[in-house]
């Protein structure tokens, strides 16, 4: 009896064991599993003689010899501000479709502007990049080709900017960095969000610590585009050939994740002292295209059978690697308010845009401000920057005046020799989220490492610093 006792608890023993120290072993391979899956864009070695581009100054430029190219809804926009910049002139302006290049020219003649140089072709902007009387190349053009055209752009000697998004592919980012470090050229998105009065303002009272240490932020562009993305031709609001619409139709991520997420990069500094480190995005089922189409055209039209992949919800979480949160949302198919939210979460405060405008601070931070304390503070922490050009820039407008402040710095910083505000770091990091979240969104979730576009010089610079001459 004590013999097949002792057998029975030895047996026990042995499956005690096994089990505890099997179980172990599986959730220790199961961690280097996934630690592995998050190992997805390995940051390439620096070319051999590069170095980086942080606080990047260029040679001064008294007048600032523009090319500009793709004239749509953003291009006309930035040919009508750019005409209020005494310093910048558009020399050349590039468009496939004619009567987009002659509205331009209507405008600087309207304004009292030079008239530019046109091209029609498809290949024509090449032809801009390589003249030697150009200074900067302004890329306005579809999502496609803003890489491309900065690459070719910096390559031959010309300063960027594109409109947003910089990149489509982690590979594209980095085509980007290596480019303007081989180069030495300044490659700057135009994440005009930056500069909205708000958004500056609770970066200067970040910087100056009044939200305490910054624990939390959260960002989106939440926007209503469905009438834009199925506009036809001559419709209002029409892409040219729908080109946004092909995006949804093919793509499931965080597409459009700078709006929100610049501004608070910025307000974390981002490769100025912290990183992101990895993400994680889900995505929602897609109703939104299906069902407008739907209403729009009929419930058997083509438009209505396509399979649109993007789903309306997409919800990215960063991580950085000094333990900072920060959630993007993207949601352009749903009847909702327009939103960026725009909120920092600190240790001594906490501010927030969308959808109430609010501040609150210790030692009351359970409530609100009332309207006259957030509208003194908002006051006392007006951005420097806000100060100095933002009743012109009211007058001129561009989304409330914030498209202006963002080219007139984009000028200044060029006349003067000094770092452009943002850099091309920036340009990456915002832009690589859209491939970087499609990766975990199709693997249910998947932790992502975010690539380190400085190579290890991010903690080289402290802080953000918005230059001036002075």
């Amino acid at each position: 009896m004590n013999k097949r006792l002792n057998q029975f608890l030895a047996t026990a023993l042995i499956f005690l064991m096994a089990g505890l120290f099997g179980c172990n072993t599986n959730r220790e391979q199961k961690e280097d599993k996934l630690f592995e899956a998050r190992e997805v864009f390995e940051a390439p070695e620096r070319p051999a003689g590069q170095k980086h581009v942080l606080e990047l100054r260029a040679e001064p430029i008294d007048t600032v010899r523009i090319g500009l190219i793709g004239l749509g809804m953003r291009g006309q926009g930035a040919v009508h501000r750019l005409s209020f910049i005494e310093d910048a002139v558009i020399v050349a302006m590039v468009d496939v479709v004619p009567e987009n290049v002659e509205r331009a020219q209507e405008t600087l003649r309207q304004l009292g502007r030079p008239q530019a140089d046109s091209y029609t072709g498809s290949e024509d902007w090449k032809a801009v990049c390589e003249r030697n009387d150009i200074d900067l190349i302004y890329v306005t053009t579809h999502w496609d080709l803003h890489a491309p055209i900065a690459i070719y752009a910096m390559e031959h000697g010309k300063h960027v900017t594109t409109e947003i998004p910089a990149a489509l592919t982690v590979q594209e980012a980095w085509q980007l960095v290596n480019t303007a470090e081989k180069t030495r050229r300044h490659m700057m998105m135009l994440e005009n969000c930056n500069y909205d009065f708000f958004e500056m303002a609770t970066l200067n009272m970040a910087q100056q610590g009044l939200f305490g240490e910054l624990v939390h932020a959260e960002g989106a562009y939440i926007h209503d585009l469905r009438s834009m993305l199925f506009a036809q031709e001559g419709e209002p609001g029409h892409y040219w050939d729908m080109w946004r619409l092909k995006h949804n139709e093919t793509r499931n991520g965080a597409l459009y994740p700078m709006h929100g997420l610049g501004p608070l990069a910025h307000a974390l500094n981002i490769h100025r002292g912290d990183r992101m480190e990895y993400l994680v995005s889900v995505s929602s089922g897609q109703f939104g295209l299906t069902e407008y189409a739907k209403d729009k055209f009929g419930e058997d039209s083509e438009y209505a059978q396509r399979n649109f992949k993007r789903g309306d919800m997409n919800t990215t979480i960063i991580k950085t690697l000094k333990g900072k949160t920060i959630k993007i949302q993207h949601d352009v198919t749903s009847p909702r308010p327009y939103s960026r939210i725009h909120m920092l979460s600190g240790t001594k405060g906490f501010a927030q845009k969308w959808p109430r405008t609010g501040i609150a601070l210790e030692p009351n931070a359970h409530s609100y401000l009332s309207d006259e304390a957030l509208d003194s503070l908002l006051q006392v922490y007006e951005h420097p920057l806000v100060k100095e050009i933002g009743e012109k820039a009211r007058q001129v407008g561009g989304h409330g005046g914030m498209d202006f402040i963002m080219d007139y710095r984009l000028i200044y910083c060029l006349r003067h020799g000094l770092p452009l505000d943002q850099d091309v770091y920036d340009a990456a990091e915002w832009s690589a989220v859209i491939e970087l979240s499609e990766v975990s969104v199709a693997n249910q979730g998947m932790p992502v490492k975010i690539p380190d576009f400085t190579r290890g010089a991010w903690d080289e610079l402290k802080a953000v610093t918005y230059y001036t001459a002075d």
